[in-house]
Protein backbone atom coordinates (compact mmCIF):
# COMPACT_ATOMS: atom_id res chain seq x y z
CA UNK A 1 0.00 0.00 0.00
CA UNK A 2 1.40 3.58 -0.82
CA UNK A 3 2.87 5.42 1.82
CA UNK A 4 0.85 8.70 2.20
CA UNK A 5 2.26 12.02 2.23
CA UNK A 6 1.19 12.52 5.87
CA UNK A 7 3.19 9.35 6.98
CA UNK A 8 6.29 10.77 4.54
CA UNK A 9 5.90 14.35 6.72
CA UNK A 10 5.48 12.30 10.18
CA UNK A 11 8.86 10.28 9.27
CA UNK A 12 10.45 14.16 8.52
CA UNK A 13 9.27 14.99 11.83
CA UNK A 14 10.47 12.29 13.62
CA UNK A 15 13.95 12.56 11.85
CA UNK A 16 13.70 16.58 12.74
CA UNK A 17 12.92 15.52 16.26
CA UNK A 18 15.59 13.09 16.36
CA UNK A 19 18.65 15.58 15.28
CA UNK A 20 16.93 18.73 17.59
CA UNK A 21 17.07 16.21 20.72
CA UNK A 22 19.76 18.30 23.36
CA UNK A 23 20.35 15.26 25.56
CA UNK A 24 21.36 13.14 22.69
CA UNK A 25 22.99 13.13 19.48
CA UNK A 26 21.08 11.75 16.57
CA UNK A 27 21.97 8.67 14.51
CA UNK A 28 23.86 9.43 11.81
CA UNK A 29 21.81 7.88 9.16
CA UNK A 30 19.00 9.78 10.14
CA UNK A 31 20.41 12.67 10.05
CA UNK A 32 22.06 12.31 6.81
CA UNK A 33 18.16 11.56 5.49
CA UNK A 34 17.08 14.56 7.18
CA UNK A 35 17.85 17.09 4.20
CA UNK A 36 17.00 15.16 1.07
CA UNK A 37 13.62 14.15 2.55
CA UNK A 38 12.53 17.77 3.28
CA UNK A 39 14.01 18.57 -0.37
CA UNK A 40 12.11 15.72 -1.38
CA UNK A 41 8.59 16.48 0.23
CA UNK A 42 8.86 20.57 -0.90
CA UNK A 43 9.54 19.24 -4.43
CA UNK A 44 6.67 17.00 -4.48
CA UNK A 45 4.62 19.71 -3.05
CA UNK A 46 5.62 21.59 -5.85
CA UNK A 47 4.82 18.64 -8.58
CA UNK A 48 8.57 18.48 -9.46
CA UNK A 49 8.83 14.82 -9.25
CA UNK A 50 11.82 14.80 -10.92
CA UNK A 51 13.28 16.48 -7.80
CA UNK A 52 11.08 14.58 -5.75
CA UNK A 53 12.14 11.12 -6.96
CA UNK A 54 16.04 11.94 -6.33
CA UNK A 55 15.54 13.64 -3.16
CA UNK A 56 13.23 10.58 -2.01
CA UNK A 57 16.50 8.14 -3.19
CA UNK A 58 19.02 9.88 -1.27
CA UNK A 59 17.19 9.82 1.53
CA UNK A 60 15.88 6.39 1.51
CA UNK A 61 20.02 5.53 0.93
CA UNK A 62 20.79 7.50 4.03
CA UNK A 63 18.38 5.99 6.42
CA UNK A 64 18.42 2.38 4.96
CA UNK A 65 14.29 2.49 6.00
CA UNK A 66 12.07 0.25 3.85
CA UNK A 67 9.47 3.00 4.38
CA UNK A 68 11.37 5.26 2.16
CA UNK A 69 12.55 2.95 -0.33
CA UNK A 70 8.70 2.26 -1.15
CA UNK A 71 7.89 5.58 -1.18
CA UNK A 72 11.50 6.20 -3.43
CA UNK A 73 10.19 3.34 -5.67
CA UNK A 74 6.63 4.96 -6.25
CA UNK A 75 7.44 8.15 -7.17
CA UNK A 76 10.45 7.74 -9.46
CA UNK A 77 8.19 5.45 -10.85
CA UNK A 78 5.82 8.27 -11.32
CA UNK A 79 7.88 10.11 -12.16
CA UNK A 80 9.02 8.06 -14.91
CA UNK A 81 12.58 7.98 -13.92
CA UNK A 82 13.15 4.33 -14.18
CA UNK A 83 16.79 4.30 -13.31
CA UNK A 84 15.92 5.91 -10.05
CA UNK A 85 13.19 3.11 -9.64
CA UNK A 86 15.35 0.66 -10.01
CA UNK A 87 17.32 1.89 -7.69
CA UNK A 88 14.76 2.04 -5.36
CA UNK A 89 13.18 -0.87 -5.55
CA UNK A 90 16.84 -2.56 -5.33
CA UNK A 91 17.36 -0.77 -1.68
CA UNK A 92 13.53 -1.72 -0.73
CA UNK A 93 14.60 -5.39 -1.26
CA UNK A 94 17.61 -5.36 0.85
CA UNK A 95 16.13 -3.93 3.71
CA UNK A 96 13.46 -6.66 3.99
CA UNK A 97 10.97 -5.26 1.56
CA UNK A 98 8.64 -8.48 0.12
CA UNK A 99 5.60 -9.55 -0.77
CA UNK A 100 2.67 -8.58 -3.31
CA UNK A 101 3.78 -4.40 -3.19
CA UNK A 102 7.68 -5.62 -4.45
CA UNK A 103 6.41 -7.87 -7.00
CA UNK A 104 3.87 -5.36 -8.18
CA UNK A 105 6.49 -2.33 -8.25
CA UNK A 106 9.37 -5.41 -10.06
CA UNK A 107 6.52 -5.92 -12.68
CA UNK A 108 5.53 -2.38 -13.23
CA UNK A 109 9.20 -1.38 -14.05
CA UNK A 110 9.76 -4.17 -16.09
CA UNK A 111 6.79 -2.94 -18.33
CA UNK A 112 8.02 0.55 -18.97
CA UNK A 113 11.43 -0.23 -19.74
CA UNK A 114 10.01 -2.94 -22.20
CA UNK A 115 11.36 -5.92 -20.43
CA UNK A 116 8.52 -7.57 -21.00
CA UNK A 117 9.93 -11.34 -20.22
CA UNK A 118 10.97 -10.10 -17.07
CA UNK A 119 6.99 -8.69 -16.79
CA UNK A 120 5.90 -11.93 -17.30
CA UNK A 121 8.22 -13.73 -14.81
CA UNK A 122 7.02 -10.51 -11.83
CA UNK A 123 3.39 -10.86 -13.14
CA UNK A 124 3.67 -15.03 -12.70
CA UNK A 125 5.11 -15.15 -8.91
CA UNK A 126 2.67 -12.20 -8.57
CA UNK A 127 -0.72 -14.43 -9.12
CA UNK A 128 0.96 -17.22 -7.44
CA UNK A 129 0.24 -15.37 -4.15
CA UNK A 130 -2.88 -15.20 -2.34
CA UNK A 131 -5.37 -12.85 -3.71
CA UNK A 132 -2.48 -11.79 -5.67
CA UNK A 133 -4.69 -11.44 -9.14
CA UNK A 134 -6.28 -8.03 -7.70
CA UNK A 135 -2.61 -6.72 -7.37
CA UNK A 136 -1.91 -7.81 -10.90
CA UNK A 137 -5.37 -6.37 -12.06
CA UNK A 138 -4.07 -2.92 -10.87
CA UNK A 139 -1.03 -3.24 -12.40
CA UNK A 140 -1.85 -4.42 -15.66
CA UNK A 141 -4.11 -1.10 -15.51
CA UNK A 142 -2.52 1.31 -14.50
CA UNK A 143 1.67 0.17 -14.89
CA UNK A 144 1.39 -1.02 -18.57
CA UNK A 145 3.36 1.41 -21.28
CA UNK A 146 0.23 1.02 -23.39
CA UNK A 147 -2.70 -0.72 -23.94
CA UNK A 148 -1.32 -3.15 -26.38
CA UNK A 149 1.26 -4.06 -23.55
CA UNK A 150 -1.96 -5.02 -21.19
CA UNK A 151 -2.91 -7.25 -23.15
CA UNK A 152 -0.34 -9.15 -24.01
CA UNK A 153 0.90 -9.72 -20.43
CA UNK A 154 -2.82 -10.68 -20.11
CA UNK A 155 -3.02 -12.92 -23.02
CA UNK A 156 0.19 -14.55 -21.89
CA UNK A 157 -1.09 -15.26 -18.04
CA UNK A 158 -4.18 -16.82 -19.56
CA UNK A 159 -1.65 -19.02 -21.64
CA UNK A 160 -0.19 -20.05 -18.87
CA UNK A 161 -3.48 -20.76 -17.26
CA UNK A 162 -2.18 -18.25 -14.01
CA UNK A 163 -5.86 -16.87 -13.51
CA UNK A 164 -7.61 -18.39 -10.48
CA UNK A 165 -10.30 -20.34 -10.69
CA UNK A 166 -12.69 -17.12 -8.82
CA UNK A 167 -15.11 -16.23 -11.10
CA UNK A 168 -14.68 -12.47 -9.53
CA UNK A 169 -11.21 -12.72 -10.99
CA UNK A 170 -12.19 -13.95 -14.82
CA UNK A 171 -15.02 -11.18 -14.49
CA UNK A 172 -12.27 -8.72 -13.51
CA UNK A 173 -9.77 -9.38 -16.03
CA UNK A 174 -12.83 -9.92 -18.74
CA UNK A 175 -13.44 -5.91 -17.50
CA UNK A 176 -9.70 -5.17 -18.26
CA UNK A 177 -9.42 -6.96 -21.22
CA UNK A 178 -12.44 -4.42 -22.56
CA UNK A 179 -10.81 -1.78 -21.05
CA UNK A 180 -7.79 -1.76 -23.33
CA UNK A 181 -9.93 -2.85 -26.13
CA UNK A 182 -8.99 -5.90 -27.05
CA UNK A 183 -11.63 -7.74 -28.21
CA UNK A 184 -10.48 -11.17 -29.32
CA UNK A 185 -8.85 -11.30 -25.66
CA UNK A 186 -12.13 -10.54 -24.02
CA UNK A 187 -14.17 -12.81 -26.39
CA UNK A 188 -11.75 -15.72 -25.22
CA UNK A 189 -11.96 -14.57 -21.65
CA UNK A 190 -16.19 -15.27 -22.20
CA UNK A 191 -15.49 -18.49 -23.93
CA UNK A 192 -13.38 -19.84 -20.70
CA UNK A 193 -15.56 -18.21 -18.20
CA UNK A 194 -18.76 -19.99 -20.15
CA UNK A 195 -16.66 -23.52 -19.85
CA UNK A 196 -15.13 -22.84 -16.23
CA UNK A 197 -18.34 -21.60 -14.86
CA UNK A 198 -21.14 -22.74 -16.88
CA UNK A 199 -24.13 -21.43 -15.64
CA UNK A 200 -23.53 -18.52 -13.65
CA UNK A 201 -25.60 -15.58 -14.50
CA UNK A 202 -22.67 -13.01 -14.43
CA UNK A 203 -20.94 -14.98 -17.19
CA UNK A 204 -24.30 -13.17 -19.77
CA UNK A 205 -23.35 -10.18 -18.23
CA UNK A 206 -19.76 -10.22 -18.73
CA UNK A 207 -20.93 -11.26 -22.51
CA UNK A 208 -23.42 -8.87 -22.62
CA UNK A 209 -21.45 -6.01 -21.71
CA UNK A 210 -18.64 -6.99 -24.34
CA UNK A 211 -21.10 -7.37 -26.99
CA UNK A 212 -22.56 -3.99 -26.10
CA UNK A 213 -18.89 -2.35 -26.06
CA UNK A 214 -18.55 -4.38 -29.39
CA UNK A 215 -21.40 -2.23 -31.01
CA UNK A 216 -23.48 -5.82 -31.27
CA UNK A 217 -26.81 -4.57 -29.63
CA UNK A 218 -28.62 -7.20 -30.65
CA UNK A 219 -26.77 -9.87 -29.62
CA UNK A 220 -26.59 -8.54 -26.16
CA UNK A 221 -29.92 -8.06 -25.72
CA UNK A 222 -30.49 -11.96 -26.73
CA UNK A 223 -27.36 -12.75 -24.07
CA UNK A 224 -29.82 -10.35 -21.42
CA UNK A 225 -32.81 -12.52 -22.17
CA UNK A 226 -31.16 -15.78 -21.28
CA UNK A 227 -30.70 -15.12 -17.73
CA UNK A 228 -33.98 -12.71 -17.16
CA UNK A 229 -35.99 -15.31 -15.73
CA UNK A 230 -33.12 -16.31 -12.71
CA UNK A 231 -33.36 -12.45 -12.14
CA UNK A 232 -36.68 -12.92 -10.54
CA UNK A 233 -35.46 -14.05 -7.35
CA UNK A 234 -32.18 -12.50 -6.88
CA UNK A 235 -31.90 -8.96 -6.02
CA UNK A 236 -28.04 -8.14 -6.86
CA UNK A 237 -28.87 -10.19 -10.22
CA UNK A 238 -32.02 -8.03 -11.22
CA UNK A 239 -29.72 -4.58 -10.38
CA UNK A 240 -27.08 -5.85 -12.64
CA UNK A 241 -29.45 -6.80 -15.21
CA UNK A 242 -30.93 -3.35 -14.77
CA UNK A 243 -27.70 -1.85 -15.18
CA UNK A 244 -26.75 -3.51 -18.45
CA UNK A 245 -29.96 -2.90 -19.80
CA UNK A 246 -29.38 1.18 -19.26
CA UNK A 247 -25.93 0.87 -20.46
CA UNK A 248 -27.57 -0.25 -24.09
CA UNK A 249 -29.50 2.40 -24.14
CA UNK A 250 -32.81 0.24 -22.93
CA UNK A 251 -33.98 2.75 -20.11
CA UNK A 252 -37.94 0.38 -20.34
CA UNK A 253 -36.05 -2.75 -20.07
CA UNK A 254 -34.31 -1.47 -17.02
CA UNK A 255 -37.05 -0.05 -15.35
CA UNK A 256 -39.44 -3.03 -16.12
CA UNK A 257 -36.79 -5.84 -14.81
CA UNK A 258 -36.53 -3.51 -10.99
CA UNK A 259 -40.40 -3.26 -11.38
CA UNK A 260 -40.25 -6.92 -10.80
CA UNK A 261 -38.65 -7.59 -7.15
CA UNK A 262 -39.16 -6.12 -3.68
CA UNK A 263 -39.98 -2.11 -3.88
CA UNK A 264 -38.04 0.42 -1.91
CA UNK A 265 -37.84 3.97 -1.89
CA UNK A 266 -34.10 3.32 -3.49
CA UNK A 267 -35.62 0.89 -6.35
CA UNK A 268 -38.63 3.42 -6.49
CA UNK A 269 -35.92 6.60 -7.27
CA UNK A 270 -34.00 4.06 -9.34
CA UNK A 271 -37.26 3.65 -11.62
CA UNK A 272 -38.34 6.95 -11.96
CA UNK A 273 -34.84 8.25 -12.69
CA UNK A 274 -34.96 5.99 -15.61
CA UNK A 275 -38.57 6.79 -16.57
CA UNK A 276 -37.75 10.46 -16.53
CA UNK A 277 -34.75 9.39 -18.75
CA UNK A 278 -37.06 7.48 -21.64
CA UNK A 279 -39.50 10.69 -21.57
CA UNK A 280 -41.98 7.67 -20.91
CA UNK A 281 -44.43 10.17 -18.80
CA UNK A 282 -47.10 7.80 -19.09
CA UNK A 283 -44.92 4.86 -17.42
CA UNK A 284 -44.25 7.57 -14.77
CA UNK A 285 -47.55 9.02 -13.97
CA UNK A 286 -48.18 4.69 -12.88
CA UNK A 287 -45.61 4.78 -11.06
CA UNK A 288 -46.37 8.27 -9.57
CA UNK A 289 -49.97 6.78 -8.76
CA UNK A 290 -48.40 3.92 -6.92
CA UNK A 291 -46.27 5.83 -4.85
CA UNK A 292 -49.06 8.39 -4.29
CA UNK A 293 -51.48 5.46 -2.76
CA UNK A 294 -48.98 4.75 -0.52
CA UNK A 295 -48.12 8.43 1.08
CA UNK A 296 -50.81 8.37 3.92
CA UNK A 297 -48.17 8.23 6.53
CA UNK A 298 -46.11 11.03 6.50
CA UNK A 299 -42.78 9.73 5.68
CA UNK A 300 -40.06 12.43 4.96
CA UNK A 301 -38.06 9.85 2.19
CA UNK A 302 -41.26 9.20 0.50
CA UNK A 303 -42.58 12.78 0.26
CA UNK A 304 -39.52 13.69 -0.66
CA UNK A 305 -39.16 11.25 -3.56
CA UNK A 306 -43.02 12.24 -4.45
CA UNK A 307 -41.71 15.67 -4.73
CA UNK A 308 -39.10 14.54 -7.11
CA UNK A 309 -41.24 12.39 -9.14
CA UNK A 310 -43.50 15.37 -9.89
CA UNK A 311 -40.95 17.50 -10.67
CA UNK A 312 -40.04 14.99 -13.47
CA UNK A 313 -43.40 15.04 -14.75
CA UNK A 314 -43.95 19.30 -14.36
CA UNK A 315 -46.28 19.00 -11.84
CA UNK A 316 -44.86 21.59 -10.24
CA UNK A 317 -47.74 22.90 -7.93
CA UNK A 318 -48.11 19.27 -7.09
CA UNK A 319 -44.49 18.72 -6.69
CA UNK A 320 -44.50 22.48 -4.13
CA UNK A 321 -46.87 20.65 -2.37
CA UNK A 322 -44.87 17.61 -1.96
CA UNK A 323 -41.86 19.17 -0.83
CA UNK A 324 -43.96 21.27 1.61
CA UNK A 325 -45.40 18.07 3.10
CA UNK A 326 -41.87 16.59 4.15
CA UNK A 327 -42.60 16.82 8.08
CA UNK A 328 -38.91 16.22 9.42
CA UNK A 329 -35.36 15.10 9.20
CA UNK A 330 -32.51 15.50 7.03
CA UNK A 331 -35.04 15.38 4.17
CA UNK A 332 -36.84 18.13 5.24
CA UNK A 333 -33.81 20.67 4.56
CA UNK A 334 -33.24 19.10 0.80
CA UNK A 335 -37.19 19.83 0.01
CA UNK A 336 -36.68 23.27 0.47
CA UNK A 337 -34.04 23.52 -1.51
CA UNK A 338 -35.70 21.88 -4.41
CA UNK A 339 -39.04 23.50 -3.45
CA UNK A 340 -37.29 26.91 -4.10
CA UNK A 341 -36.19 25.58 -7.61
CA UNK A 342 -39.73 24.62 -8.03
CA UNK A 343 -40.97 28.27 -7.36
CA UNK A 344 -38.60 29.18 -10.16
CA UNK A 345 -39.80 27.00 -12.69
CA UNK A 346 -43.32 28.05 -11.59
CA UNK A 347 -42.48 31.85 -12.70
CA UNK A 348 -42.36 32.50 -9.19
CA UNK A 349 -38.80 33.79 -9.01
CA UNK A 350 -38.99 36.67 -6.60
CA UNK A 351 -40.41 33.98 -4.11
CA UNK A 352 -37.91 31.23 -4.61
CA UNK A 353 -34.84 33.77 -4.21
CA UNK A 354 -36.84 34.91 -1.29
CA UNK A 355 -37.63 31.54 -0.14
CA UNK A 356 -33.04 30.75 -0.63
CA UNK A 357 -32.88 34.51 1.19
CA UNK A 358 -34.78 32.43 4.30
CA UNK A 359 -32.21 29.26 4.03
CA UNK A 360 -29.37 31.34 4.01
CA UNK A 361 -30.49 33.14 7.43
CA UNK A 362 -31.89 30.41 8.96
CA UNK A 363 -29.56 29.61 12.23
CA UNK A 364 -31.32 26.62 12.75
CA UNK A 365 -30.51 24.87 8.83
CA UNK A 366 -26.80 23.06 8.50
CA UNK A 367 -24.17 24.37 7.56
CA UNK A 368 -24.14 22.72 3.75
CA UNK A 369 -27.55 23.51 3.18
CA UNK A 370 -27.10 27.26 3.89
CA UNK A 371 -23.53 27.47 1.69
CA UNK A 372 -26.05 24.84 -1.09
CA UNK A 373 -28.92 27.85 -1.02
CA UNK A 374 -26.45 30.31 -1.98
CA UNK A 375 -24.96 27.84 -4.84
CA UNK A 376 -28.58 27.56 -6.15
CA UNK A 377 -29.04 30.76 -6.07
CA UNK A 378 -26.36 31.74 -8.28
CA UNK A 379 -27.30 28.62 -10.81
CA UNK A 380 -30.49 30.31 -11.14
CA UNK A 381 -29.39 33.97 -11.15
CA UNK A 382 -27.18 32.18 -14.20
CA UNK A 383 -30.20 30.84 -15.69
CA UNK A 384 -32.07 34.30 -15.76
CA UNK A 385 -29.30 35.82 -17.19
CA UNK A 386 -28.02 37.96 -14.28
CA UNK A 387 -24.38 37.78 -13.82
CA UNK A 388 -23.77 40.55 -11.83
CA UNK A 389 -26.90 38.85 -9.65
CA UNK A 390 -25.06 35.43 -9.81
CA UNK A 391 -21.65 36.71 -8.97
CA UNK A 392 -23.22 38.50 -5.52
CA UNK A 393 -24.34 35.24 -4.39
CA UNK A 394 -20.88 33.65 -4.54
CA UNK A 395 -19.48 36.84 -2.76
CA UNK A 396 -22.32 36.53 -0.49
CA UNK A 397 -21.50 32.79 0.09
CA UNK A 398 -18.21 33.29 0.71
CA UNK A 399 -19.13 36.59 3.35
CA UNK A 400 -21.19 33.73 5.50
CA UNK A 401 -18.72 30.79 4.54
CA UNK A 402 -15.05 32.57 4.23
CA UNK A 403 -12.67 30.73 1.68
CA UNK A 404 -15.58 27.61 1.45
CA UNK A 405 -13.57 25.72 -1.08
CA UNK A 406 -17.53 24.71 -2.77
CA UNK A 407 -18.51 27.93 -3.62
CA UNK A 408 -14.58 29.36 -4.40
CA UNK A 409 -14.51 26.51 -6.94
CA UNK A 410 -17.67 27.09 -8.26
CA UNK A 411 -17.38 30.66 -9.00
CA UNK A 412 -13.92 29.98 -10.39
CA UNK A 413 -15.28 27.30 -12.83
CA UNK A 414 -18.07 30.31 -13.64
CA UNK A 415 -15.18 32.59 -14.49
CA UNK A 416 -13.23 30.30 -16.21
CA UNK A 417 -16.69 29.31 -18.28
CA UNK A 418 -16.57 33.42 -18.65
CA UNK A 419 -13.53 33.32 -19.94
CA UNK A 420 -11.72 35.12 -17.06
CA UNK A 421 -8.96 33.23 -16.97
CA UNK A 422 -6.99 34.94 -13.91
CA UNK A 423 -9.87 35.13 -12.02
CA UNK A 424 -10.81 32.09 -11.89
CA UNK A 425 -7.10 30.61 -11.13
CA UNK A 426 -7.26 33.51 -8.15
CA UNK A 427 -10.13 31.02 -6.82
CA UNK A 428 -8.28 28.05 -7.55
CA UNK A 429 -5.15 29.15 -5.78
CA UNK A 430 -7.37 30.45 -2.91
CA UNK A 431 -8.42 27.05 -2.10
CA UNK A 432 -5.35 25.54 -2.30
CA UNK A 433 -3.93 28.16 -0.12
CA UNK A 434 -6.45 26.63 2.64
CA UNK A 435 -5.91 22.97 1.48
CA UNK A 436 -2.57 22.64 0.22
CA UNK A 437 -3.37 19.19 -0.93
CA UNK A 438 -6.90 19.54 -2.60
CA UNK A 439 -6.58 16.97 -5.54
CA UNK A 440 -9.21 18.53 -6.86
CA UNK A 441 -8.22 22.01 -6.86
CA UNK A 442 -5.02 20.74 -8.09
CA UNK A 443 -6.05 19.22 -11.06
CA UNK A 444 -8.63 21.59 -12.21
CA UNK A 445 -6.05 24.71 -11.94
CA UNK A 446 -3.52 22.79 -13.53
CA UNK A 447 -5.55 21.95 -16.54
CA UNK A 448 -7.25 25.33 -16.89
CA UNK A 449 -3.62 26.47 -17.60
CA UNK A 450 -2.89 24.28 -19.53
CA UNK A 451 -5.89 24.57 -21.83
CA UNK A 452 -6.46 28.07 -21.92
CA UNK A 453 -2.80 29.66 -21.01
CA UNK A 454 0.88 28.42 -22.54
CA UNK A 455 1.99 27.96 -18.79
CA UNK A 456 2.46 24.56 -19.37
CA UNK A 457 4.92 23.67 -17.13
CA UNK A 458 3.42 24.95 -14.57
CA UNK A 459 0.40 23.41 -15.48
CA UNK A 460 2.27 20.25 -15.36
CA UNK A 461 3.44 20.49 -12.00
CA UNK A 462 0.02 21.42 -10.47
CA UNK A 463 -1.06 18.20 -12.07
CA UNK A 464 1.65 16.20 -11.23
CA UNK A 465 0.58 16.95 -7.64
CA UNK A 466 -2.30 15.50 -8.25
CA UNK A 467 -1.23 12.50 -9.69
CA UNK A 468 1.32 11.74 -6.77
CA UNK A 469 -1.99 11.83 -4.58
CA UNK A 470 -4.40 9.82 -7.13
CA UNK A 471 -2.51 8.24 -9.82
CA UNK A 472 -4.95 6.05 -11.14
CA UNK A 473 -7.66 8.82 -11.51
CA UNK A 474 -9.07 9.05 -15.08
CA UNK A 475 -9.68 12.70 -15.05
CA UNK A 476 -6.09 13.44 -13.56
CA UNK A 477 -4.77 11.09 -15.91
CA UNK A 478 -6.54 12.58 -18.84
CA UNK A 479 -5.39 16.43 -17.25
CA UNK A 480 -1.69 14.77 -17.61
CA UNK A 481 -2.25 13.28 -20.87
CA UNK A 482 -3.54 17.23 -22.28
CA UNK A 483 -0.72 18.85 -20.95
CA UNK A 484 1.82 16.49 -22.55
CA UNK A 485 -0.57 17.02 -25.86
CA UNK A 486 0.24 20.90 -24.98
CA UNK A 487 3.76 20.52 -24.51
CA UNK A 488 3.99 18.71 -27.62
CA UNK A 489 4.93 15.71 -26.53
CA UNK A 490 1.90 13.84 -28.30
CA UNK A 491 3.04 10.30 -28.34
CA UNK A 492 3.42 10.33 -24.61
CA UNK A 493 0.17 12.04 -24.51
CA UNK A 494 -1.78 9.73 -26.01
CA UNK A 495 -0.65 6.88 -24.22
CA UNK A 496 -2.15 9.21 -21.22
CA UNK A 497 -5.42 10.06 -22.69
CA UNK A 498 -6.24 6.64 -23.92
CA UNK A 499 -5.27 4.96 -20.56
CA UNK A 500 -7.74 7.31 -19.46
CA UNK A 501 -10.52 6.61 -21.32
CA UNK A 502 -10.01 3.13 -20.73
CA UNK A 503 -10.45 3.94 -16.88
CA UNK A 504 -14.08 6.20 -18.01
CA UNK A 505 -15.85 6.62 -21.16
CA UNK A 506 -16.32 10.37 -20.86
CA UNK A 507 -16.88 12.58 -23.82
CA UNK A 508 -14.10 15.40 -22.86
CA UNK A 509 -11.50 12.33 -22.75
CA UNK A 510 -12.36 11.09 -25.87
CA UNK A 511 -12.36 14.55 -27.35
CA UNK A 512 -8.79 14.93 -26.37
CA UNK A 513 -7.87 11.54 -28.03
CA UNK A 514 -9.06 11.97 -31.17
CA UNK A 515 -7.49 15.66 -31.55
CA UNK A 516 -4.08 14.20 -30.49
CA UNK A 517 -4.90 11.23 -32.83
CA UNK A 518 -5.71 13.72 -36.07
CA UNK A 519 -3.20 16.12 -35.46
CA UNK A 520 -0.41 13.47 -35.13
CA UNK A 521 -2.43 11.86 -38.93
CA UNK A 522 -3.88 9.61 -37.95
CA UNK A 523 -7.37 10.63 -38.98
CA UNK A 524 -10.01 7.58 -39.27
CA UNK A 525 -8.96 6.72 -35.70
CA UNK A 526 -9.85 10.43 -34.49
CA UNK A 527 -12.99 10.40 -36.10
CA UNK A 528 -14.20 7.36 -34.45
CA UNK A 529 -12.64 8.94 -31.08
CA UNK A 530 -15.31 11.90 -32.54
CA UNK A 531 -18.24 10.13 -32.78
CA UNK A 532 -18.11 8.52 -29.54
CA UNK A 533 -17.88 11.15 -27.64
CA UNK A 534 -20.96 12.49 -30.00
CA UNK A 535 -22.87 9.80 -28.52
CA UNK A 536 -21.67 9.94 -25.10
CA UNK A 537 -22.50 13.92 -25.02
CA UNK A 538 -22.82 15.67 -28.25
CA UNK A 539 -22.86 19.06 -26.37
CA UNK A 540 -19.47 18.71 -24.47
CA UNK A 541 -18.06 22.32 -24.71
CA UNK A 542 -14.07 20.54 -25.19
CA UNK A 543 -15.51 18.04 -28.47
CA UNK A 544 -17.37 20.98 -29.82
CA UNK A 545 -13.90 23.34 -29.58
CA UNK A 546 -11.47 20.23 -30.87
CA UNK A 547 -13.99 19.45 -33.87
CA UNK A 548 -13.95 22.98 -34.28
CA UNK A 549 -9.83 23.50 -34.59
CA UNK A 550 -9.83 20.16 -36.37
CA UNK A 551 -12.69 20.81 -38.75
CA UNK A 552 -13.45 16.47 -38.06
Amino acid sequence: MPLSRPRAAVLAAALLAAISMPTMAAPDPFGRALEPLLQAEFALQAGRLDEAAKGYLEAAEAAGDPVLSERATRIALLAKDEERAARALELWREQGGEGVDVLAAEATLAMRRGQDRAARRHLLRLMATPDGWRQTLGVLGAGARDPEQAAELLEYLIDRDAIPTQLQAWLAFGGLAQRVDAPELAERIVAEVVERFPGEPRVALLRASQLREAGDKDKALEALAAIDAQAEHDADLRLSLASEYDALGELGRSERTLARGPQDDQTYALRASLLARAEDNDALKALYGELARDAVRPDPQRRLLLGQVAEFLELHDEALEWYRGVPGGPQRWLAQLRATNVLHELGRADEAYAALGDIQDDAEAPETVRRDAYLLEASLREKDGQPEAEMDAFARALAAFPDEPEVLYARALTYERRDDIPRAEADFRRILVAEPDSVAALNALGYTLADRTDRYQEALELINRARAAAPDNAAIIDSYGWVLYRLGRNEEALTELRRAYALQKDAEIAAHVGEVLWVMGRRDEARRYFDEAREIDPDNRALKRALEKTGA
